[in-house]
């Protein structure tokens, strides 16, 4: 029987109440000794997940069993691709849950669109699997809710694929900053301008292809005409299906503003406007434009974006600037650097930090699919629990709630787990599952 929203809040507000990094008892699973390798099903093949799948391949350490995906002609492109480039070939699958019973595999790796991420990870860390799930979380604030209770009660090893949390540019650009390098953090100002963020142009509706189980494909999201829009890479642009680029970027930028305070805690509070200019044109729902606020008792992150421009502040598309008390870093992907106000002390000042760091060249998703598999074989946890990935998503889902309710400024309530006296907000907290599939119970 599915519970009911209010009683399932109440459970998942309790047990994620604080948030604290609750690190959960693995020891009595079997450990995989360091020779053996792990035994990796992959959910969702078409992009990210087979890029995250081939990574893992790539240390040697990993066999993949089984690939399951709606569209049997990229399942078909995918076993061959492994079949090329590792000389193994992993059963396919056009249904996950046929994949969740084969006991031979340890784990699975989630690269399907967002609306699926909360179903598949429940099932699979039920079916005593851990879990690789791609960023964002999940597409609602209660799937979030589910899934770390899901990971709790069964004691399953999860990565989220924020892979920044591995990387060693951010990685050394926060030990600077956990020193003191620039002295108390006091605002984060975050941005990503990217132009696929604008989402495709229209183009009407059409005759769903051939060896695409389009039904599967929406799964628990609402029955929709096939538009090839709103299917393979341009489907976050949706509501049913992603967040647009406040989840798809928000989550990866906006935990390293959190990060740099080590907060772990919900949102007090988010102040947001958004807008979209274009609609007549591009094929989407998500805002074009979005200024969220998050003001905290004594720090401030703010974070914006424009769609269809790749520039912003200091010539980057995208960044994050740490002002702190005795000076400010920049940072992206590839490299961070200290402000301080004179250029030549700036640059001596970011070689004297980065000095004491140890950089090895590993890419960032080389280092997160190794910390999973350790985590996966010591029992021990991630560098990107479900945790911080749950913490985050909020955060950026907060961001949209607030600009989709007209509201703008919404008040959050930590203990219950909703915005205080607001129902339009409260509404969109939930996840409404159609098509015969329901929201699992935990």
């Amino acid at each position: 029987m599915r519970q009911s929203r209010r009683d399932f809040l109440k459970k998942s507000s309790a047990s994620a109440a604080g948030l604290g990094l609750i690190i959960p008892d693995f020891s009595f699973f079997r450990k995989i000794s360091p020779n053996e390798k792990v035994n990796i099903g992959l959910i969702g093949a078409r992009n990210k997940g087979y890029n995250i799948l081939s990574h893992m391949m790539e240390t040697g350490q990993v066999n993949c069993l089984g690939i399951c995906d709606v569209d049997r002609n990229i399942l078909e492109k995918r076993i061959e691709d492994v079949k090329k480039s590792f000389g193994q070939i992993p059963k396919g699958y056009g249904d996950f849950r046929r994949l969740l019973e084969d006991d031979a595999i340890d784990a699975v790796i989630i690269g399907t669109p967002d609306h699926w991420h909360c179903l598949i990870m429940v099932l699979a860390c039920q079916a005593g699997k851990d879990v690789y799930v791609e960023k964002p979380l999940a597409n609602s604030i209660e799937e979030c809710n589910l899934m770390l209770a899901a990971a709790r009660k069964y004691n399953r090893v999860v990565q989220v694929g924020q892979q920044q949390r591995s990387g060693e540019v951010w990685n050394s650009a926060m030990a600077h900053i956990h020193s003191g390098g620039i002295g108390a953090i006091k605002r984060v100002n975050v941005w990503a301008n990217f132009p696929y963020g604008m989402g495709a142009s229209k183009v009407p509706n059409e005759t769903i292809p051939k060896g695409l189980d389009y039904d599967f494909w929406l799964g628990p999201a609402s029955k929709r005409t096939y538009n090839p829009n709103r299917v393979h890479g341009n489907w976050r642009h949706f509501w049913d299906y992603g967040g647009g680029l406040m989840t798809d970027w928000g989550v990866h930028l906006l935990d390293m503003a959190l990060w740099a305070k080590n907060i772990q805690q919900e949102p007090m509070s988010v102040i947001a406007s958004g807008a979209n200019y274009n609609l007549a044109s591009y094929c989407r729902e998500t805002y074009e434009i979005m200024d969220v606020s998050y003001p905290m008792e004594d720090y401030f992150i703010h974070w914006t974006h424009t769609a269809g421009l790749a520039i912003g502040p200091y010539e980057k598309p995208y960044g994050v600037e740490f002002i702190g008390d005795k000076g400010a870093i920049i940072a992206d992907r590839g490299d961070w650097k200290i402000l301080n106000g004179n250029k030549d002390e700036s640059e001596e000042a970011s070689n004297l930090a980065k000095a004491n760091f140890n950089f090895t060249g590993k890419s960032a998703m080389e280092i997160h699919v190794l910390n999973f598999l350790r985590g996966v074989k010591e029992r021990i946890a991630t560098n990107c629990p479900v945790e911080i990935g749950r913490n985050v998503a909020l955060y950026a889902h907060m961001g949209n709630i607030a600009v989709r309710t007209g509201e703008n400024v919404l008040e959050w309530n930590t203990k219950l787990g909703n915005f205080k006296g607001n129902s339009k907000g409260n509404f969109l907290i939930q996840s409404e599952y159609h098509g015969g599939w329901e929201l699992p119970s935990v």
